[in-house]
């Protein structure tokens, strides 16, 4: 099998705009330019290209067609786009590589999250049948999740509040997070609920923003990186869309995607958690131990932008590698309600 790696990594500041335009193209444009210029890559040299988005979240058709100017009318290109997270246009990217149609693929994920009112707009990934009718938002059903998990003991809401307060620490050496700083478990907890049992900080903050993760293959990751992420595993399973037709605590897609990706042992992994009990799920699921390194960027808790923060996850455990920081990283995406899919992509030094 051809051997592929993540030879780099950008991303757009996280941040939340009430205001102005920005849209897909004036967001992309320096995070290309960023993400090219640490592989040393010209745009002509990238084989292929494969975005995520959502026309959704961005209110109208095709949106993802105006993004593409941000690569540039000519050359021509090889492109393909899918209607989820980055992340899952890096599996494509990586299937291209595999299938021998390209040497080098540059995958991106964005999204406008504040355009809109973002809870509502995600019940439309919802049974289209029973639940979406309803108009259930995003953030009641993963309090729906939360309270089941406090009423079965798996945990508390002091321990749901020491995730966001780690997640905010160690965003504190994130210049692209939304959300860092040293934060108290006990305040934390004496402000009120949105959605109970869920508080603010429970929840992934509002952001705009994209990220890019460019792909090689064999001598050409070696000759644009000095340590690549070799990625050694990269699977998506899904669970049921039906809410009732599944235990919501657990996670049996996320278990089995990081099987197949033969997660194992890992120093640091990237969790796609958009809320605080859920990375504690996943770290069971994912058989993650207290020795396991999880965020080291803050994850989605400091910054949550739609449709590029599953890209980021992988990105950023690439990073920890090419870094030197980790020898075996494990990023994660998710999608849907409640996780109800996962994708996982392990990664190592050689």
């Amino acid at each position: 099998m051809t051997d592929v790696a993540v030879i780099g990594f950008a991303q757009a500041p996280n941040v939340r705009r009430t205001d102005g335009t920005t849209n897909g193209v004036e967001m992309l444009v320096p995070v290309f330019q960023q993400v090219l210029g640490q592989t040393g890559l010209a745009k002509e040299q990238v084989g292929f290209w494969c975005s995520g988005s959502s026309d959704y979240l961005a209110g109208r058709a095709f949106s993802f067609v105006s993004a593409v100017d941000a690569i540039g009318a000519f050359p021509p290109v090889m492109e393909s786009h899918v209607e989820m997270d980055g992340a899952w246009a890096l599996y494509e990217a990586w299937v291209k590589i595999l299938t021998g149609e390209a040497s080098t693929a540059l995958a991106y994920g964005f999204g406008k999250s504040s355009a809109g009112l973002l809870r509502r707009v995600l019940a439309l990934q919802l049974d289209p049948y029973v639940v979406a009718p309803l108009w259930p938002d995003s953030v009641s059903i993963a309090a729906l999740q939360a309270r089941l998990g406090i009423e079965a003991g798996r945990w508390t809401e002091e321990q749901m509040a020491q995730v966001a307060v780690r997640s905010r620490s160690a965003a504190a050496g994130n210049p692209a997070a939304q959300l860092s700083g040293t934060v108290d478990v006990a305040e934390l907890l004496s402000r009120p609920y949105i959605a109970d049992p869920l508080r603010a900080h429970d929840c992934a903050p509002i952001t705009d923003g994209a990220a890019a993760v460019v792909l090689a293959a064999g001598d050409v990751a070696r000759e644009h990186c000095a340590r690549p992420a070799w990625i050694t595993g990269f699977e998506h399973r899904i669970d049921s869309g039906s809410l009732g037709a599944r235990d919501l605590l657990a996670a049996p897609s996320a278990a089995a995607a990081g099987r197949a990706a033969g997660a194992g042992t890992v120093d640091t992994a990237e969790l796609h958690s958009p809320f605080t009990h859920q990375e504690i799920l996943l770290r069971g699921e994912l058989g993650l131990g207290e020795q396991v390194t999880v965020n080291p960027s803050g994850g989605p808790l400091s910054g949550n932008p739609m449709f590029a923060a599953g890209l980021a996850r992988i990105g950023s455990a690439a990073a920890e590698i090419m870094a030197g920081r980790a020898g075996r990283a494990l990023g994660h995406a998710t999608s849907g309600p409640a996780l109800q899919q996962n994708l996982v992509c392990v990664m190592e030094a050689r």
